[in-house]
């Protein structure tokens, strides 16, 4: 909305700073963070009332949890997509359509996760959302958006060499043209970063934290392939228009810090499946549409390192009857080993920074 107020700085110039991505970006996770601040307490109220015994925790999680969590209210993504939705629509330009494809798929995973929370809440136990029903409405969501910025980059006349392309970082001649083979890979991206970062929301503060960094990350890589210069100089794809994601990203770091204010240790609400599910396929749809999948698995890959510590703890149970980890995902493996909760999810954090460090040095290395 405000970037229209671009259009009149020929009758009052100082309107001119609207035009430019950083600023609204800037202006974007300020006003996130203060619209959480702001509703943040009344949201948790209503949730607490509502939902009276709040989030049912695993009776075969660590010691302690089942005293210090119980009783603890869900759905905080609530919270997190009301600031991020609301000052997206508010700071980025609306005639982007990679804004919108974005928002389609945050806002459809945010639903499913909501409704899994729901059950969850309304059953006092784990059995949610049916897994396979849940996954299918994943993909269709996911499959849309992809053939969306599949179209988009069609119709863009800078790239639609890009439209079903797969590219390499370090090697910037390498583009894989996937073909139709484009809209299911890119869809299992979104599908697997929505899930891994619900994977990864098992303890207070240790999912959004690296949310935001990756979530700040891609924000500078969003603004970087998005401006034709930038990508230029340092020889990544250009893709027109993705600059604008950059202002919805940083949406989701304030939102995320007001987000954090309240789930830090104790916790006073967890995020859930409406937050993590919904991140999570937006971290994972601006890396398809920036085509930087690839990037995204480094950047990511505390979450990529939580969902294999499940799959390859479910897989070696059913093949040996063994199980690899004290208990999966991974933080709750070292939560086993005596670690204390803090100590876990500073030293995840720590690896978050380090892995966006390095994912984002494949931009210069070339």
């Amino acid at each position: 909305m405000f970037a229209f107020l671009s259009e009149f700085s020929s009758l009052y110039s100082p309107l001119n700073v609207f035009r430019y991505i950083t600023f609204r970006a800037a202006g974007a996770t300020v006003t996130a963070l203060l619209l959480v601040f702001m509703f943040g307490p009344a949201i948790i109220a209503a949730l607490r009332i509502r939902q009276g015994k709040g989030q049912p925790i695993r009776e075969d999680g660590p010691e302690g949890h089942l005293l210090t969590k119980k009783g603890t209210p869900t759905m905080g993504g609530l919270m997190i997509l009301s600031g991020l939705i609301t000052t997206t629509l508010l700071w980025a330009n609306l005639r982007s359509p990679f804004v919108w494809i974005v928002l389609f798929v945050t806002v459809g995973f945010g639903a499913i996760g909501f409704y899994d929370d729901y059950l969850k809440v309304k059953r006092q136990n784990q059995a949610g959302f049916s897994g396979r029903a849940r996954l299918a409405i994943e993909f269709l969501i996911a499959f849309i958006a992809c053939y969306a910025i599949s179209i988009t980059a069609i119709n863009s006349p800078a790239a639609p060499h890009l439209s079903t392309s797969l590219a390499v970082p370090v090697f910037k001649e390498w583009l894989f043209n996937l073909g139709w083979f484009f809209v299911p890979f890119a869809g299992f991206v979104i599908v697997a970063a929505g899930n891994s970062v619900n994977l990864t929301d098992g303890l207070d503060g240790l999912a959004i934290v690296p949310v935001m960094i990756a979530a700040a990350t891609f924000g500078v890589i969003a603004y970087l392939s998005g401006n034709f210069l930038f990508a230029n100089y340092l020889q990544i794809h250009f893709v027109p228009g993705t600059g604008e994601l950059a202002v919805v990203l940083g949406a989701l770091v304030g939102a995320g810090l007001g987000f954090l204010w309240y789930n830090a240790p104790p916790a006073q609400i967890f995020m859930g499946d409406t937050g993590s599910l919904a991140l999570g396929g937006l971290l994972g749809t601006v890396a398809v549409a920036t085509k930087h999948e690839i990037v995204f698995v480094i950047v990511g890959g505390l979450f990529v390192l939580e969902a294999a510590s499940v799959i390859i703890q479910v897989g070696s149970y059913k093949l040996t009857g063994k199980r690899v980890f004290r208990m999966a995902p991974i933080h709750h493996h070292f939560e086993k080993k005596g670690w204390k909760e803090p100590q876990v999810v500073i030293r995840f954090w720590i690896i978050a920074v380090v892995l966006a460090l390095i994912g984002l040095s494949t931009l210069k290395l070339r």
